[in-house]
């Protein structure tokens, strides 16, 4: 999975000149609890980071898409009134989540010493912008729509009232048992009446229309061309042959994940959300900027969407032949603000000169492997071992740690009858990884839990796997970088092409440190030559499993293994230090900023702060985090910045 996250957890620390101005962001700061389960809300605490070594966490993705409107509506209110929380309380709870050590994340590359800076004091301080695989770099610089004859015109999205709109809604989700819709036409011109049969079509795709006369009047009924099909693959008939069939476009959000974009889009066009495609997912307490395609949605439609959408822009507007793929993208651009940072001039430039030059270790960041007392990679380790009583009992049982209240509800009850019915009735979010399980196991029983895991999205079921693999690989580079140093050695790892080759003694001074890759467990792969690769072996034998066979009896879980390199060198790095007063301020202007023509606030030459500015682009599967850490010296872990922080806040 491609990751670009950067949600950290914060308990902002407010500064003593400015506490009152503060007060008011204090007391609205939401404290997210989330499941281990890598069901990840992508919900977000704030970081702080206040003293040297201390620092930010991450959060990721949710990537469950829900079936039913109604059922996504109650998980969404039901999140939103359960987030509030006591700073101190949650810390108290952080006490049972994960250090950087507990996976494998214990060194550094550079020598510099470390300083503290608030990451994500706004998320604007954080801004991402996706690199395609042609080199460019996303931008929402262009509202304008392709013109095309075969668009429908601006009266279209204004001619149905509401009341007709619902009820063509209802008919075209079948959420009654109407067979048609009848619209009168008030003006009766031939003009009026194509304006209906368009925006008809236009809104609501799979139905279709046809005029009728009833007791002299004129009506324009719909219905239903081709039943639930039709919602699903939209009408082909409809789409000009000219015309590709994707509609490219380039997506601008604030402070929402990528999946949560796409059910939002989906609802608003009364489309399904696997008509959408994109490259890369991108984290919520952030601006992105990516590229997303959208099966046979004319630009005119999408565009209309500005109008009505908060914190979502859409524009760069194109019709192509293709949609889009995960992986495609090159990599990702970063623009990020480290607000009240405490080191010298010396420290920070130091610090982002060994980063533009050495890089930073290629761990792993926090999130992937969960929050709480059960961390993901134990999950992935018990599906390899074929121990299913064992996933079940991780998945379900009470853990210390921050949840939201119902899930504690549903994992006590479960503790208590092992009843799947009596702890989903506890559990009023049910598209959550333990809501489906239970469900699993209402439906395929007790003794078949291999089937009733089987009913939590594919995606969501492989992470706990390849958990265990970012598990074993942060462990085995830490262990190669205290026994080896910055240097390559003979019987380390190198790729030529796609293969991968052994460094042999004699050819050791062609490599250097940022040659060297590493390999994630699995059966297609090969191992270092030297005692590292026999620290693998141990570490798979200590959780009973057989390195030489990750071939699962169930195909999914089967692992064929992957190469990745064990330092990473940003490109395009650049910094600067400002000064400001007013935490409140943007330091820099985004696309839209551009686009609207907002000026950069005029910044002090001694303000009472400085804050650090950085830009560097990372390539897919490499967590900015990390290269963050390398800059402050500091544990990314929720456990840590909680113990660490929390009395900022007395």
């Amino acid at each position: 999975m491609e990751t670009v996250e950067m949600n950290s957890v914060s308990l902002k620390r407010p500064h003593s000149e400015d506490d009152v101005t503060n007060a008011d962001e204090i007391k609205r700061q939401k404290i997210s609890e989330k499941s281990e389960t890598g069901n990840d809300s992508g919900q977000s605490v704030e970081t702080v980071t206040g003293q040297p070594d201390k620092s930010l966490l991450e959060d990721t993705k949710n990537e469950i898409i829900p079936n039913e409107e109604s059922e996504e509506q109650e998980d969404e209110e039901l999140e939103d009134s359960d987030e509030d929380g006591d700073p101190e309380s949650f810390a108290d709870m952080m006490k049972h989540g994960l250090t950087e050590s507990d996976v494998g994340i214990t060194k550094f590359v550079s020598s510099h010493k470390g300083f503290s800076g608030i990451l994500k004091e706004r998320y604007s301080d954080f801004v991402v912008h996706e690199i395609g695989k042609d080199g460019r770099v996303s931008h929402l610089d262009d509202f304008s729509v392709p013109v095309d004859d075969e668009d429908p015109s601006e009266e279209t999205f204004t001619v149905l009232s509401d009341e007709d709109k619902q009820r063509l809604e209802e008919l075209q989700l079948l959420k009654n048992k109407e067979t048609s819709v009848a619209i009168e036409v008030i003006e009766d011109t031939k003009e009026k009446r194509t304006v209906i049969h368009q925006a008809v079509k236009s809104l609501f795709p799979g139905l279709e229309t046809k005029t009728e006369d009833r007791d002299g009047k004129k009506y324009i009924i719909a219905y239903h061309a081709a039943g639930k099909k039709a919602l699903a693959n939209p009408r082909k008939h409809s789409w000009p042959k000219s015309r590709g069939s994707y509609c490219h476009f380039v997506l601008y959000k604030e402070n929402k994940d990528t999946m949560d974009a796409i059910n939002v889009l989906s609802k608003f066009l009364r489309v399904k959300p696997n008509i959408f495609s994109y490259m890369g997912t991108k984290d919520k307490r952030a601006i992105t900027v990516q590229e997303i395609a959208v099966l046979r949605i004319t630009a005119q439609r999408l565009a209309h969407l500005n109008k009505c959408l908060m914190n979502f822009k859409l524009g760069n507007f194109s019709y192509k032949n293709h949609p889009l793929k995960l992986g495609e993208l090159q990599g990702n651009h970063f623009t990020v603000v480290l607000r009240n940072i405490t080191g010298t001039d010396d420290q920070i430039e130091q610090a982002m000169h060994s980063l533009r030059e050495i890089g930073f270790i290629n761990y792993y960041g926090m999130q992937r492997f969960g929050t709480t007392a059960v961390p993901t990679y134990q999950i992935g380790r018990a599906i390899l071992q074929n121990n299913w009583n064992e996933v079940m009992d991780l998945i379900l049982k009470p853990r210390p740690g921050a949840e939201k209240g119902y899930l504690v509800k549903c994992r006590e009850e479960w503790a208590k009858t092992k009843d799947p019915a009596a702890a989903l009735k506890k559990l009023p979010v049910k598209r959550c990884v333990e809501g489906q399980l239970l469900r699993g196991l209402l439906k395929y029983g007790m003794k078949n839990i291999i089937s009733a895991f089987g009913i939590i999205p594919r995606n969501n079921r492989l992470m706990y796997i390849h958990s265990y693999q970012s598990y074993v690989w942060n462990n085995m580079v830490s262990k190669r970088i205290e026994e080896y140093g910055l240097r390559a050695v003979p019987g380390d790892l190198t790729l030529k092409g796609a293969t991968a080759v052994h460094i042999e003694e004699g050819d050791v001074d062609n490599y250097t440190i940022h040659d060297v890759v590493m390999p994630l467990p699995g059966f297609d792969v090969i191992y270092p030559k030297h005692k590292i690769g026999e620290a693998y072996k141990e570490m798979l034998v200590a959780d009973n499993l057989d390195i030489n066979n990750m071939r699962h009896k169930i195909r999914d879980y089967s692992l064929s293994g992957a190469y990745r390199k064990i330092i990473i060198r940003p490109q395009n790095v650049n910094w600067e230090v400002v000064a400001y007063d007013d935490p409140r301020i943007p330091l820099f202007t985004t696309d839209l900023d551009k686009l609207e023509g907002k000026p950069l606030p005029v910044l002090p030459t001694d303000g009472k702060f400085r804050a650090l500015k950085m830009e560097f682009s990372l390539p897919p599967s490499t967590y900015a985090t990390m290269a963050i850490r390398e800059v402050l010296k500091m544990d990314t872990s929720i456990k840590n910045q909680t113990q660490l922080n929390t009395t900022w806040l007395r």
